[in-house]
């Protein structure tokens, strides 16, 4: 184990590095700053054309819900109708992945109405329409819960020697499991599976957040140890940004079953404490509705009632840093509004065993930069690479 720190003089965008605000975007300025990020290819617009873009945004007049979701999901539409009536199988899947990524920001960040319930619903079936044209194949598991289920997507490479390694994908606060499995797609020709999961309060998930909801990932645990085509001393658990407070809390509570926990911009314990809650409130990092996002997530109705509670999902609070974990990777961005440095170095310097770490200085949330250092760019570089060194090291010789 090593510990790396990778520093490197880059230039970070006005919108990942600005100071917390005290009320957040008006419509027009939403407008502006989703055209601008669709443009540079951006979080959250990333793989939105703009002109696409361009054509919703045409069409939202209001702040409502409702609005932002109709405007969205009329794109999507004319897209769903050409995948639908093409006759080339390519043709039909870029259409349908076009129609997907409209839905799914016709949701964002959370569907705290009927219309974004709608379009995340959408999304999700064009997804799947998408998935019809992989191989190999995506397999939607289905996992009793309580008296719900826990919907998962698992994929696994086909020519790769059983059972295989396997990722355990957790989407974060308004990510989804369907842009973690598209993400983990890269990882299928490297002889690595996945299981792609929503975190609590969003998606498919079958609870709200609360500090016991990463029950859902030990029972998702137990389920892959049932699959024998899956080497269930191979899984390793990869958490961005609120999934990466989960990935972060499993690297303690199930360190025996994990061989390794990537922790992007992992929440830990400041994040939830209510003076930097409410200065981040309306950072201009996050293109808008945190608030109203986190308020779904952990099903409470106001700021207040969620500031009192969130300290109560802190890691320090839970007695759980300085226990024995599995090998963690920290990664992250010095000047992220959303989740403070304090919270990495914590989880850093928590424990006896080192650990290894990507920081970006110039980096905001999740260690991003939008033009030298995008999601998929961390991902292709720092992530698949760690997680492929630590899998392979634990292969049956």
């Amino acid at each position: 184990m090593r510990l790396f720190l990778i520093a490197a003089a880059l230039i970070g965008l006005a919108s990942e590095t600005a100071s917390a605000q005290t009320a957040d975007r008006t419509i027009d300025e939403i407008k502006t700053e989703t055209l601008a990020r669709a443009q540079t290819g951006a979080y959250p617009a990333l793989g939105i054309q703009p002109v696409d873009a361009s054509e919703a945004l045409s069409r939202i007049k209001s702040r409502e819900p409702d609005d932002w979701a109709a405007a969205w999901s009329a794109v999507a539409d004319t897209y769903m109708a050409k995948a639908k009536a093409a006759t080339d199988p390519k043709e039909a899947d870029a259409n349908f992945v076009r129609a997907w990524r409209l839905y799914y920001f016709g949701q964002w960040p959370s569907p705290t109405s009927a219309g974004k319930q709608a379009a995340y619903q959408k999304a999700v079936d064009a997804y799947l329409q998408h998935a019809r044209y992989f191989d190999p194949p995506l397999e939607v598991v289905h996992i009793p819960y309580g008296d719900r289920e826990i919907v998962g997507y698992l994929r696994l490479p086909a020519n790769a020697p059983r059972p295989v390694p396997l990722v355990l994908a957790i989407s974060g606060l308004d990510s989804r499991k369907e842009t973690v499995a598209e993400t983990y797609a890269a990882a299928i020709p490297e002889g690595i599976g996945f299981f792609a999961v929503d975190s609590p309060g969003t998606g498919q998930a079958p609870r709200k957040a609360d500090e016991s909801a990463d029950e859902i990932y030990s029972r998702v645990l137990d389920y892959l140890a049932t699959r024998s085509e899956i080497d269930k001393n191979r899984i390793l658990v990869h958490g961005q940004s609120f999934g990466a407070y989960w990935a972060a809390k499993l690297a303690h509570t199930e360190a025996k079953r994990l061989v390794g926990a990537v922790t992007q911009s992992p929440p830990i314990h400041r994040t939830f404490q209510a003076d930097f809650f409410r200065g981040r409130m309306y950072t201009r990092e996050y293109l808008f509705d945190l608030v109203p996002a986190s308020l779904f997530v952990y099903g409470m109705k106001s700021a207040d009632e969620l500031i009192a509670f969130l300290p109560k999902m802190s890691l320090q609070t839970q007695g759980l840093l300085g226990k024995p974990t599995a090998p963690i990777l920290v990664v992250g961005g010095t000047r992220d509004t959303q989740v403070p440095i304090d919270d990495l170095e914590l989880l850093i310097n928590s424990g006896t065993e080192p650990r290894e770490a990507w920081i970006n200085p110039a980096g905001g949330h999740m260690g991003r930069t939008a033009n030298t250092w995008p999601d998929p760019v961390i991902f292709r570089k720092i992530i698949l690479p760690w997680e492929l060194r630590h899998l392979n090291a634990k292969a049956t010789p």
